[in-house]
């Protein structure tokens, strides 16, 4: 199946992307200053996905270039750097963040162009975080019904639980698959994405 997937650098990041093809996944190299605000740069890997869908991958490794490095599962409309899109993301460790205290988080873009929003943990600092780190093992999944998204983690890719949600009128056709930003144009970040499933 991965013969399916295309890559490609999204919003022309300083350092270009790169990806090494694995027995069970992908290896993935990024720079890009974000996936946030108005507009992203970031290394994406994806097929087309027309339809309700059920998608899932564990990051094995990640290795940060900045403490917002993000390596997640993308919904996109298109390639464009401002699309509508939902991402479900793993941050590199647990340390606290803006509005967030773990390492997993959901955001989203409503429209092109528009600014991103997040979807944080309901447990702040100090308490521990709901959704720690879990390298090797920390799984993502996406699901898709109609326009209503839900995201979900699992550190054993059997058990799941549910992140967030968030009703989101992206086109029926939309781009899916590991999307890795390094939040440092200039350094790159790598994670090891393996074990992707999808399922209608």
């Amino acid at each position: 199946m991965k013969s399916t997937f295309a890559n490609l650098d999204i919003g022309s990041p300083q350092l270009t992307g790169s990806v090494r093809r694995v027995e069970t996944g992908w290896d993935i190299f990024a720079g890009g200053a974000d996936i946030w605000e108005k507009a992203d740069q970031f290394h994406f890997v994806f097929q087309d996905i027309s339809g309700d869908f059920d998608i899932a991958v564990r990051v094995e490794s990640f290795t940060p270039a900045h403490l917002y490095s993000k390596a997640g599962l993308m919904i996109r409309e298109n390639v464009n750097a401002d699309s509508a899109h939902l991402m479900f993301l793993v941050f590199a460790g647990d340390a606290p963040r803006n509005n967030n205290l773990g390492a997993y988080e959901m955001q989203f873009r409503p429209v092109a162009g528009a600014d991103c929003q997040g979807i944080y943990p309901a447990i702040r600092p100090p308490a521990p975080p709901e959704f720690p780190a879990a390298f090797p093992n920390s799984w993502l999944r996406v699901t898709r019904r109609g326009n209503q998204f839900s995201a979900f983690a699992s550190t054993d890719g059997k058990s799941w639980k549910r992140y967030g949600e968030q009703v989101l009128p992206l086109a029926n056709t939309v781009k899916v698959g590991p999307a890795l930003t390094s939040h440092n144009p200039s350094v790159a970040a790598q994670a090891a994405f393996r074990d992707y499933t999808e399922a209608k």
